[in-house]
Formats: structure tokens, C-alpha cells, sequence
């Protein structure tokens, strides 16, 4: 009898679970989705990391080929329904991060911690919303900053290129998000955002890459003794067309851990940092285009690059490069839907066209330049879709640097995914 009663319950809480599952599957409020990448490359040009300061060396170096994952992202989001709602975005970038331990029996039998692999598993959105009419929506947690281009439209549908266009990811953070409270709404043909967030940290700016690394933190919490101000606007009043302004500020200096700057030379310095963006989107006619130029300036940086290279221990998780007290990005795309000239076909093929150009580190008068960081990218290829969820993507690309520097073309594949399953 125990055991009858025992089986009964068991295939009872079964059932319950499965009628669950199916009430929640059709409960609109829950909504899920994702977006992904597959991307290989042949750069047909040198892998060396002394490449740059010795050009002529390295010119004739074998290509190198690489396979990889940039990204692999799931939404899930919840309606609870008197205007509260949730959003939540885990991205594995690079197939995520992995590390092992073991006993190595060549050194005495020490067990030791090795990482597996690269790659980094972040949480890029967690944040409750209150909806209070179309114009004023509260939101406080972790979003995305929709500071330039990219970051506003940073899945891999919104642009024709393989991997994420250079520019921007190469001088701001990308994805960029951060903790905060922000308001945004919509007008007429007018939508807005305002976030106030972590600031920047100028310790993690660098000459290659001026503040990308500024909005990451090394340790369990976001440091914030400084804070930042971002803003967007968009309008579309003229049809199939968005016209699009954004722009942060915030002080970046003593916004590291521990903040304990022991000399008072430096305690006055603020390192002021200011970004500013226009991006535009057109799409109509079986033609898209989109663009975008993005400007950023670091007061202080000469002091910045004294007190990082200067002042902080070797083993700490900082740039040790300078950065230099500008960068500037602009860029533009075209593709033509050639199946569009036929409504017997339902597949896309886009023929496109990129260019972009960008410096990351612009010096100060009394900074050493270093000319390699200017460059100029042109990219061509297609972009084929099946469906509207998914991308084939092939391309040929080129880097082009000043003085002696060897060019840099490269061919990519790839197949992409956006959208949501509920």
C-alpha cells in the first residue's frame, strides 16, 4: 500500500509539474530569446605582437586562420503585470571561460589551478522596470549604456560585417553595461534615455584601446566613487530613417580600489572624460544604410599616464600604456538586397560596402605619439538570409596604417542568429 500510494505520488507531481510547464509556456508575460555568432578568419598578415615596431621583419610572415564564438547570448524577461517587468541578458563571449584543477605529478605532487580556456561569461542586463505611460519608464540594475552606434544596436543582425564594426569597439566599451538608474520614454516620433552609472575608471584606460576597458571592474563589486551620465535621443520623423545623438560624462580619476591616492599632488585630479555620438539608420527600398562618428577626450591625460605607469604596483590589474587625451571613430555602410528586385524570392542577399576609420590614442601636445593606433578599414562581402532570424555572412577586409606599417587584409565567414523563441 506504501509503496502504491508512494507511486501514485510520484506520477501525481509529475503531471502537476507537466501542466505547469505547459500553462508557463503559454503564458505570454514570459518572453525568451537570444542572439549568437560562429565566425572563422584567414588574416593574411603577421601575428607577432612586435609586428608594429618592427614592420619590415615580420612583413613576410605565414597567415594564421582562427575559428570562434564572439558571442552567445540569452534574454529572459518577465511581465508581472501593473506596469513591473524584468529583463535579464547572459552573454558567453568566446565560448565563456574555464579553469581546472590537478595534481602535477612532475613537481612533487602539488595540485595546481590552470585555466582551460579564454573567454569571459558576463551578466550583461539585470534590471526591474516600472512603466508608468509611454513617455516616463524607470528602470534600476545592470543595462546596456546605448552610447554610439554600437552599443544601441550591438546584436549581430544590425550590421553586415562578420565580427562587430572596429571602430567603436575598439575606443569604447563594447557591449557597455553598467549599474545604475535610468529614465527613457517615447514621443511622437522622438524616444529618449537617461542613466545615471558607475563612472569610468581611468586606471583601465590604455593607447590601444583609450577607455573600452574604463567601464570593466577586476573585483566582486563595480567600484563608484565617481559616477557617470549617459544620455541618447532618437527621432524618425522622416521616413525609414533614424537620426540618433548620445554622449556620456563622468570624472575617472580615484574611482579605483583601495581609494587611497597617498600623495596630495595628485588628489585635484579629476580626469574629466567626455564622449560624444551621432549615428544614423536608414532602411527602405531593399537598401540599408548606417553610420556613425563618435569623439572622446580625457582631461589630465599626460598626469593619468605619469600616475599609471609611475605610481601603481606591477602585479595590479591596470594599463601600464598611456592613453592619450582624444580618440575619435566615424564609419559607413551600404547593402543592396539584389533578390529584393523579385517578389518570387523570400531570402535577402545583401551586397555590402564598409568603411570606417579610427585612432585610439590621440596624444597631448607633450605625449609620444605612436602612429600605428591610426587606422583606416575597408570591407566588402554579402550578407544572405534564409529567414529573418538568421545571417550567412562572408566578407574581404583591410586595415591600412600610416608610415611603414604592412596592410592587414583578412577573409571571414560566418552565420549569425537573432530573435526571440517566446
Amino acid at each position: 500500500m506504501k509503496r502504491f500510494l508512494y507511486t501514485f505520488f510520484i506520477l501525481t507531481s509529475i503531471c502537476s509539474a507537466s501542466v505547469e510547464a505547459q500553462e508557463n509556456a503559454s503564458d505570454t508575460r514570459l518572453s525568451v530569446g537570444g542572439y549568437g555568432e560562429v565566425a572563422m578568419s584567414r588574416n593574411f598578415y603577421s601575428d607577432n605582437v612586435y609586428r608594429y615596431s618592427n614592420p619590415t621583419k615580420y612583413k613576410d610572415d605565414p597567415s594564421h586562420g582562427r575559428f570562434d564564438i564572439p558571442h552567445a547570448v540569452l534574454y529572459i524577461g518577465y511581465d508581472f503585470g501593473h506596469g513591473w517587468s524584468m529583463q535579464s541578458e547572459i552573454e558567453f563571449e568566446h565560448t565563456g571561460t574555464g579553469s581546472a584543477v590537478e595534481k602535477e605529478f612532475t613537481e612533487a605532487g602539488e595540485w595546481e589551478q590552470e585555466i582551460e580556456k579564454g573567454g569571459e561569461v558576463a551578466l550583461e542586463q539585470f534590471w526591474l522596470q516600472k512603466s508608468f505611460m509611454p513617455w516616463l519608464n524607470l528602470r534600476i540594475g545592470h543595462f546596456v549604456v546605448p552610447v554610439g552606434a554600437l552599443n544601441n544596436a550591438h546584436e549581430p543582425l544590425n550590421f553586415f560585417t562578420v565580427y562587430r564594426p572596429e571602430g567603436e569597439s575598439t575606443i569604447l566599451p563594447s557591449t557597455w553595461h553598467d549599474t545604475g538608474i535610468g529614465l527613457w520614454g517615447e514621443i511622437g516620433k522622438w524616444s529618449y534615455e537617461f542613466q545615471v552609472i558607475a563612472g569610468l575608471d581611468a586606471f583601465m584606460f590604455n593607447r590601444d584601446n583609450f577607455v573600452k576597458y574604463g567601464a570593466a571592474s577586476p573585483y566582486e563589486f563595480k567600484v563608484a566613487n565617481n559616477y557617470g551620465f549617459a544620455a541618447r535621443i532618437d527621432n524618425r520623423s522622416i521616413k525609414n530613417l533614424r537620426l540618433s545623438v548620445s554622449g556620456y560624462y563622468g570624472n575617472s580619476m580615484h574611482n579605483s580600489f583601495p581609494n587611497d591616492m597617498k600623495d596630495t599632488r595628485y588628489k585635484d585630479i579629476k580626469g574629466s572624460t567626455w564622449i560624444g555620438s551621432f549615428d544614423f539608420s536608414y532602411k527602405g527600398r531593399n537598401l540599408i544604410i548606417r553610420g556613425n562618428a563618435d569623439y572622446g577626450h580625457v582631461d589630465d591625460a599626460v598626469t593619468i599616464s605619469t600616475i599609471k605607469r609611475n605610481m601603481t604596483s606591477n602585479n595590479a590589474p591596470y594599463k601600464k600604456t598611456p592613453v592619450g587625451q582624444s580618440a575619435i571613430t566615424y564609419g559607413a555602410e551600404a547593402g543592396y538586397d539584389i533578390l529584393g528586385l523579385t517578389d518570387k524570392i523570400q531570402d535577402k542577399l545583401y551586397l555590402f560596402g564598409r568603411y570606417e576609420y579610427y585612432d585610439s590614442y590621440i596624444p597631448a601636445s607633450d605625449q609620444q605619439d605612436y602612429t600605428f593606433t591610426d587606422v583606416h578599414r575597408i570591407a566588402a562581402g554579402i550578407n544572405w538570409l534564409p529567414i529573418p532570424q538568421i545571417a550567412v555572412k562572408a566578407e574581404f577586409s583591410e586595415r591600412f596604417r600610416k608610415d611603414n606599417y604592412n596592410n592587414e587584409p583578412s577573409v571571414s565567414i560566418g552565420i549569425a542568429y537573432m530573435g526571440f523563441f517566446k
